[in-house]
This record gives structure tokens, C-alpha cells and sequence, in this order.
């Protein structure tokens, strides 16, 4: 898969880090900043993924900030994305189960790096279960 990825300052270690990880994998990153620990405007960097996510330019995207909140709100403004907010392997898999997100979005102030690699893990395994589920996203207005 080709995956971009997003972060802010807060989450710059981790996107280097998950970054390094999805390589290893197999799979091609699409890094779209930042690039240091430098305050910076998360949005910034979510709509550029966001629009790379909605033009088919990445299969799928990964974006993190502190809380994960800033970038999942921004991103979820964008009519093609489905930003899912994980804080555990769990939710991470029911992000995609049963919301389809097509981008995972982690909060790297509040969980570990062991944690966001297996939620990152979850999320690119689990199949989207369709379904009723399906039928739910069919809801979700488009802008």
C-alpha cells in the first residue's frame, strides 16, 4: 500500500518511528510533515493528506497530533475522508471494521509508541465488514 502520513510537533517521533515501521512492512510512505518538533499548525499538514487520501495520490493515510482531536476534525472536513480517532488496538480495528476510515488517526500525547505501531498493525489488517455497516457510511452526507 502506498500510505501518506500527517503529524504535528507532538508527533513527530512517532511519525518517524510508524514511518520506519511501514517500510519495513512493504509499504511505500507518503510523508507529509512536519519534519521536527517545532510548534506547528496541525492543520497544515492534515489537509494536505486529506486531499492526497480523497485524489486516490495514497491509498490511505495515518495522521497524529497530541490529542489526535485537531487532525481528526480537520481531516473529517474533507467529503472523501473517513478519519477514525484510536487510542487502542480495539477501537483501531473498529475504526476500519465497521467505519471504513480511510485514515487513522492516533493521539500521541496519550498513548505509547508500542500501542500506536499495533493500532497502526490493526487498522491495516482488518477488513471493512460491509454489511449494515455499509449502509450507515451510505448516510454520511457529502459536502
Amino acid at each position: 500500500m502506498k500510505i501518506g502520513i500527517a503529524n504535528d510537533h507532538a508527533a513527530y517521533e512517532y511519525k518517524l518511528k510508524i514511518a520506519a515501521h511501514l517500510r519495513r512492512l512493504g509499504h511505500e510512505v507518503v510523508d507529509f510533515g512536519t519534519g521536527s518538533e517545532v510548534s506547528v499548525d496541525y492543520p497544515d499538514f492534515a489537509h494536505p493528506l486529506a486531499k492526497a487520501v480523497e485524489a486516490g495520490n495514497v491509498d490511505a493515510g495515518i495522521a497524529m497530533c497530541g490529542t489526535g482531536n485537531g487532525m481528526a476534525i480537520t481531516l473529517n472536513h474533507h467529503p472523501g475522508i473517513r478519519a477514525g480517532l484510536a487510542w487502542n488496538s480495539e477501537i483501531g480495528r473498529l475504526v476500519k471494521a465497521h467505519n471504513n476510515a480511510n485514515v487513522l488517526v492516533m493521539p500521541a500525547r496519550f498513548i505509547s509508541l508500542r500501542m500506536a505501531i499495533r493500532i497502526t498493525d490493526t487498522w491495516l489488517t482488518t477488513p471493512f465488514d460491509g454489511g449494515r455497516h455499509l449502509r450507515r457510511i451510505e448516510k454520511i452526507p457529502v459536502k
